[in-house]
C-alpha cells in the first residue's frame, strides 16, 4: 500500500462517554474501547462499550478490543457491543476470519501484530491476507501473563516500516506514541493511522491539554 500524506488518528482506552466526546471534538477519526484483558489499561464493561458506541457519530469508527481468540468468542463479544470494528489483540487462527465474516457482515476486522523481532514481519504478512487492517503494537503475547497492548513502550520502527511496505492493507502504528515523537514516527513509518492511549493521558485519564498538543502536531503534518 502506498504511504499516506497524513495519518488518521485513533484514540484508545476510552473509558466513558465524556472521554469519547472529547476525543472526537479534537479530531479523532476512531476510538478504541477495551474489553476484558489479561493485563493493561482502559478495560471497561461491555455495557459501557455499547453505550459509548451509541453516542459516537456514525462517521467515527469504534474499535472493540477483544482478547478472545475463537470465532465464537469474538462474535459473541461483538454482539454485546455492536462496534464498527473489532481489534483482535492476540493471535488467532487464520481460518477464524471466514467464520467471523460470515457471522458479522460489514464489521471491519483489525489484527494486532506485536512487533518483537523479524518474525513479526512474516506474521504481519500472513495476517494481511485475512484482515482489513493491521495494528502494530509493542506488547508480547509470548509472556506467561500476556501483554496485549497499552504498554506505553515504543518498538523497533524499522520493522514496522518494513511491514508497512510489505502489505496491501492499512497499517496503524501504536506503542508509546505521543506529541513529542508522533511526527518522527509518522515520517519514518508512513502508516495509514496512529493509535495512542497513554500519550494523551495523565493518571489514566484523558487529558485535554495533552490531547490538544497532540492534534496540533497532527495538523502540522497536514500543512
Amino acid at each position: 500500500m502506498n504511504p499516506v500524506e497524513f495519518p488518521r488518528v485513533k484514540i484508545c482506552c476510552i473509558s466513558n462517554i465524556k472521554e469519547a466526546e472529547l476525543a472526537v471534538r479534537y479530531g479523532a477519526d476512531a476510538i478504541g474501547l477495551v474489553g476484558k484483558m489479561p493485563s493493561g489499561p482502559g478495560v471497561i464493561c461491555d455495557d459501557m462499550i455499547a453505550e459509548i458506541r451509541k453516542k459516537v457519530p456514525a462517521n467515527i469508527d469504534t474499535f472493540l478490543l477483544t482478547s478472545e481468540v475463537s470465532a465464537e468468542g469474538i462474535t459473541e463479544h461483538h454482539r454485546k457491543t455492536n462496534t464498527s470494528a473489532i481489534q483482535m489483540v492476540d493471535r488467532i487462527e487464520t481460518g477464524t476470519y471466514r467464520t467471523i465474516r460470515n457471522e458479522l457482515r460489514g464489521v471491519k476486522l483489525v489484527q494486532v501484530v506485536h512487533v518483537i523481532d523479524e518474525g513479526s514481519i512474516d506474521e504481519a504478512v500472513k495476517y494481511s491476507e485475512y484482515a482489513d487492517a493491521l495494528l502494530l503494537d509493542s506488547g508480547n503475547p509470548n509472556l506467561s501473563k500476556k501483554e496485549l497492548g497499552g504498554t506505553g513502550r515504543t518498538h523497533n520502527w524499522e520493522l514496522s516500516k518494513i511491514i508497512r511496505s510489505s502489505v496491501d492493507v492499512p497499517v496503524y502504528l501504536a506503542g508509546g506514541i505521543n506529541s513529542e515523537n508522533v511526527i518522527e514516527a509518522f515520517r519514518y513509518v508512513r502508516p495509514y493511522g496512529i493509535d495512542l492511549c497513554s500519550g494523551v493521558r495523565v493518571n489514566g485519564l484523558l487529558d485535554e491539554k495533552k490531547l490538544s498538543g497532540f492534534f496540533r502536531k497532527i495538523e502540522s503534518i497536514k500543512t
